[in-house]
């Protein structure tokens, strides 16, 4: 065998083309992201194998993010993932090209103007994303169930990107006779007065709306709460799992297992501009008994019979 025939396999293995590399940016290792590689998996794609799955967790340091962009777009990403407001505003920020597969429960995407519309997005974008006004006042109405004199109720959210959610909840809130509290909050010192003056205010309740930085305190949030004899509810379907009392909301994990369909199309060549933007259709009920003996209060049977979880 000559020389240059005992060379050509390495030559050729080395002309194969890259794998598709998939980027994500996520708060935190959690059963979110392991829903997107179960997806990732059940799709048919195998980290190392077919594609190169390159992850990025910024554990509540914001400022990480743009650095974790400007990573993988310097990696060339076939596709990232942005789990959240402030990831999908970086990838948007960053990149023109790479498509950007987002998921949010805060943001409308066409008043943000990261899409045309939500049947074709245009661009590099798409993604699933909460319709926010729908679930205002079935929030309410479920804390009502459990806390029947409800009139006053306090509102925690994010500053920084949930004024959104805070508007529906506030129509909702006036619709149905109930007075709001607004706590605005931006970091965790800013969660523990807002409890405390909620608490000091007596209202009856507190809706703790979503973000990735509430997110990542949802144990500090519902451990505050329930020292201070406060029912709360949220739309992460984890909160009682930490403690919290109720919450009634999408399936987190679902939307980040489905979002691995939208990789797998674009990896297929679809144009992630004439991919629709998905709404999550089902919604779970979770109640923690162990908080409500704990606040002194009883949940209804009707409303046990209807909990997609009951925490005992």
């Amino acid at each position: 065998m000559s020389a240059g025939a005992a060379a050509w396999p390495v030559a050729a293995r080395a002309q194969q083309p890259a794998l598709p590399r998939i980027g994500s940016i996520q708060s935190a290792p959690t059963e979110n992201s392991e829903a997107l590689n179960q997806g990732l998996r059940e799709a048919g794609y195998v980290d190392g194998q077919n594609i190169v799955l390159d992850t990025r967790y910024y554990h509540g340091s914001l400022e990480r993010i743009d650095e974790f962009t400007r990573e993988l777009v310097a990696l060339k990403c076939s596709v990232i993932v942005a789990g959240g407001p402030y990831a999908i505003r970086a990838v948007m920020k960053a990149t023109s090209t790479i498509p950007i597969i987002g998921i949010d429960l805060e943001s409308d995407p066409v008043a943000n103007g990261w899409v045309k519309s939500l049947a074709r997005p245009g661009g590099n974008f798409t993604g699933l994303f909460l319709d926010i006004p729908e679930l205002g006042g079935k929030q309410i109405e479920l804390l009502k169930n459990v806390v029947p004199t409800i009139t006053s109720l306090a509102v925690l959210w994010d500053a920084t990107i949930a004024s959104l959610q805070f508007r529906a909840t506030e129509t909702a809130a006036r619709s149905l006779g109930i007075t709001l509290e607004s706590f605005p909050i931006r970091n965790e010192v800013e969660i523990k007065d807002a409890v405390e003056h909620a608490a000091h205010d007596r209202v009856h309740g507190m809706i703790v709306l979503t973000s990735p930085f509430i997110f990542f305190q949802r144990s500090q949030i519902a451990d505050l709460a329930l020292k201070q004899h406060l029912p709360t509810i949220s739309l992460f379907n984890n909160y009682p799992k930490v403690g919290g009392l109720m919450a009634y909301g999408p399936n987190l994990p679902s939307l980040f297992k489905r979002a691995a369909s939208y990789v797998d199309r674009i990896l297929s060549a679809a144009n992630p501009g004439e991919l629709p933007i998905e709404r999550p259709t089902k919604f779970e009920l979770v109640i923690n008994l162990k908080t409500a003996k704990a606040l002194g209060l009883v949940v209804p049977g009707q409303l046990q019979q209807l909990a997609d979880e009951l925490i005992e």
